[in-house]
């Protein structure tokens, strides 16, 4: 089996649904409605696919200190992921109701524990609906496997390290959240407005295509070579809400073949939990 890292379109992946190492994961989350991701599932989903709760198994615990999505223990992710038969062998495959948000986080958490054969469905299942692909109802299982994860902390930047970071003048730091969320101007999820001082903006959705796809990686490349000239020297890290939809964006940069940005997965609901930190509201001068 052809090994994927990054996309795989609705077509390809209909060739390839009896192959015995692909597992299947699905991640349909709604935050205004919990359950409902769950709901969908059971009512119809890919053959051959298990459910994945953002809440319960793509995140830890939220305790007064962290974000609302705190990456969970490697350990324990590595238990829930053998509890789906994905092991070393396995061509994983995710995805969410189309835009990848969701699917894009346990990709990238994959990559995380060092697994890099893990590919988004590119439009999700809005796409493979579309395309007329069979689906099923009920909950699926597979055998339990045991996956040994290897977990690579360069790929992740904790707050201390932001802060540090920014003031040394090192980092590109990228909020993707919705450009109202990140001027202040409204807040539906967090207690406070507005975003981190320094910050540049680049919502995750500019990533996609009208019709919900990612862009060709030409067009990604483009993009975020432009910004990376703009910023000469500085690594870039990104960050949202809670460390979510920011993996969009780390999928994005890995299909343009820019590699090696790095993830804040506290995000802007963990740096408010500290009122010492400060917070921006508005334009900043030369953004």
């Amino acid at each position: 089996m052809h090994s994927s890292g990054t996309l795989i379109s609705a077509a390809k992946l209909v060739s390839l649904l009896d192959h015995p190492r692909l597992r299947l994961v699905d991640c349909r989350f709604d935050l205004a409605d919990r359950q409902a991701g769950r709901r969908a599932y059971e009512a119809g989903h890919l053959p051959g696919a298990v459910y994945a709760h953002l809440d319960e198994d793509l995140a830890a615990a939220v305790t007064p200190a962290t974000g609302r999505h705190p990456l969970p223990d490697p350990t324990a992710f590595a238990d829930i992921l053998g509890s789906w038969g994905i092991d070393r062998h396995s061509q994983v495959v995710v995805y969410d109701g189309g835009a990848g948000a969701i699917a894009a986080r346990l990709w990238w958490m994959l990559r995380w524990l060092n697994h890099t054969q893990v590919a988004v469905l590119d439009g999700g299942y809005a796409a493979w609906t579309r395309l007329g692909a069979t689906t099923v109802a009920g909950i699926h299982s597979n055998a339990e496997a045991r996956f040994e994860p290897v977990p690579r902390p360069g790929m992740i930047m904790d707050r201390s390290q932001v802060v540090d970071a920014l003031a040394a003048g090192t980092l590109l730091l990228i909020d993707v959240r919705a450009r109202p969320r990140y001027l202040g101007e409204t807040e539906p999820l967090d207690k406070v407005a507005g975003h981190i001082p320094g910050a540049l903006n680049l919502p995750f959705e500019e990533n996609l295509d009208q019709e919900g796809h990612f862009q060709l990686p030409r067009n990604l490349a483009s993009k975020y070579e432009e910004i990376r000239k703009a910023n000469p020297g500085k690594h870039i890290c990104f960050m949202c809400g809670s460390g979510v939809t920011a993996c969009h964006s780390l999928l994005a940069m890995e299909i343009a073949g820019l590699p090696g940005a790095r993830l804040y997965p506290g995000s802007w609901s963990e740096w408010i939990t500290d009122p010492a930190l400060p917070v921006a509201i508005g334009e900043e001068a030369g953004r």
